[in-house]
């Protein structure tokens, strides 16, 4: 980071003069509404386009909000793909090869992702800087509403700065590694008017995250610090959050390997899910993010009454056929072990 802070230590510098300016005003707010996926749902009010609820409709939700229930309706899920070529999580090991990764999010949009992760540090993931830059032109080209998050180890404000300069939308930050610092990077990102997501693993710092009034948080399922993952992490934890729509954006996260992980994890109450080595290089990736896309869900609040093996489609109708290690036609191409 010396080197990188001697790089950009001019006044003029590009990166610091992103990081002088205070955002005046609201930007588009580009990833919570990719999280949210507001620009596909015409009754909601975020959509710039939406359509005012019929009489009927705002007479019933009125009648769920005096009986506390006014938060209880289906529920849309957003993917996020996690672009690198190697991990912490697997040293030594390059897991997959590609040349762009400009070339990779354009794919990935394409097929329907909503938020891009892309990761910068050549040691841990492969990537750098410049491939930010560029994925995010290539995204921009093609889609209004994807998001691009810029992925690192970050530890220094200058980081930020690289991140505004590049154009991204957000931007990770680990609750693990800035520990106490956490609150001002998030005031930081804040003013300039960058959008952050937080990585969480424990309870303890899934609640620091809360205290610092995070807008995002991710709940990973590996260990940054032991290096381990604990699978069913995530899902123990999602009882920390406000029920569905609430206030703040939740994504899980770290090893999701199948449709049937994003499933369980997107049923206890999560916005989005986040994966990386499973959909990397995989012919697998259309199916991961159709799993996501192409169906909607109950709410959090409902997650505990046994109804995990019902599915419903995109106009909340229950969808047919077994759901447990049988395929069925809106699975088709799933390969359950």
């Amino acid at each position: 980071m010396k080197s990188v802070r001697q790089q950009h230590s001019s006044t003029t510098d590009p990166v610091r003069m992103a990081m002088g300016y205070a955002q005046e005003s609201v930007g588009k707010m580009r990833l919570a509404k990719a999280l949210r996926r507001v620009y596909e749902d015409p009754y909601n009010s975020a959509n710039p386009d939406h359509i005012p609820e019929a009489e009927d409709d705002q007479v019933r939700k009125t009648k769920l909000e005096e009986y506390g229930m006014g938060e209880l309706s289906m529920r849309r899920a957003a993917f996020c793909v996690d672009i690198k070529r190697k991990s912490l999580s697997r040293p030594g090991e390059t897991f997959c090869r590609f040349d762009s990764a400009a070339m990779v999010a354009e794919a990935m949009v394409q097929l329907g992702v909503d938020v891009v992760f892309i990761n910068v540090d050549y040691q841990s993931y492969g990537g750098d800087i410049t491939e930010l830059k560029s994925a995010v032109d290539a995204v921009r080209k093609i889609s209004k509403t994807s998001a691009v998050v810029m992925k690192d180890i970050v530890v220094d404000e200058i980081q930020l700065g690289l991140a505004k300069e590049a154009g991204a939308d957000g931007i990770l930050l680990i609750a693990s590694v800035l520990g106490p610092a956490l609150d001002n990077f998030l005031d930081l990102a804040t003013s300039i008017g960058l959008e952050t997501i937080v990585e969480c693993h424990t309870r303890n710092e899934v609640q620091r995250a809360l205290d610092a009034m995070a807008p995002t948080i991710m709940v990973s399922n590996y260990d940054r610090i032991g290096q381990e993952y604990h699978p069913q992490q995530a899902i123990q934890l999602a009882g920390l959050f406000p029920g569905s729509g609430g206030p703040i954006i939740t994504i899980a996260g770290g090893n999701i390997q199948s449709p049937e992980d994003m499933k369980r994890h997107l049923a206890v109450g999560y916005d989005a899910v986040v994966v990386g080595k499973a959909c990397m290089g995989s012919t697998r990736a259309p199916e991961f993010i159709r799993v996501v896309r192409d169906r909607t869900l109950l709410p959090a609040e409902l997650s505990q009454w046994g109804l995990e093996g019902v599915e419903f489609d995109m106009n909340g109708q229950p969808m047919p056929g077994p759901k447990h290690d049988i395929p069925d036609p809106y699975d088709d191409d799933t390969n359950y072990q």
